[in-house]
């Protein structure tokens, strides 16, 4: 078996890259805005929801990282989501910190193919460390708006939600 990507094995990485993606924000598909993800000791993964349509998500992802009073986005992801062919194409990758380490490829094959792997690989990194997005539910009166609240998905994971109130983002 050839080490070179084909068509199918592309296929295949980004059927991967979806089943991640939905592991750190299983609520993807009703999202809308800006959400960020912040666990102790680490730098913060965030997640913008840029389009939602029926069938696909166009979100952005992104560690943000403090330097001489500024946010560097790195890495930073245009990331189409496509919720009936369960799959993620990286639309943009900029990695600054680590472009040394990547040569640009022959092949438009080979470009996505490398793009996938990265993501493939930062999304497990993301997973593996505790990072997520989900709706959890908090109690409020039929009167009010529901609240909206960052919470550590780590600190719901055991958490049984209640059916009669309103959605939180975290």
């Amino acid at each position: 078996m050839s080490d070179r990507p084909t068509i199918g094995r592309l296929s295949d990485l980004c059927e991967e890259n979806y089943r991640a993606m939905i592991g750190l924000a299983p609520d993807l598909r009703t999202l809308s805005g800006s959400h960020g993800s912040r666990l102790r000791g680490r730098v913060g993964l965030h997640l913008e929801v840029l389009e939602q349509t029926p069938y696909s998500s166009l979100i952005h992802l992104t560690h943000y990282f403090c330097h001489e009073n500024a946010r560097i986005a790195d890495p930073a992801a245009r990331l189409r989501v496509y919720y009936d062919a369960r799959q993620v194409e990286v639309i943009s990758l900029r990695f600054d910190l680590t472009q040394a380490l990547v040569r640009l490829p022959p092949s438009m094959l080979e470009t996505k193919w490398r793009l996938n792997l990265f993501l493939s690989k930062w999304l497990e990194y993301c997973r593996s460390e505790g990072y997520g997005f989900r709706l959890v539910q908090e109690s409020v009166t039929a009167e009010m708006e529901p609240a909206r609240a960052w919470v550590d998905p780590r600190s719901i994971a055991s958490r049984t939600p209640d059916r009669s109130s309103a959605r939180a983002r975290i």
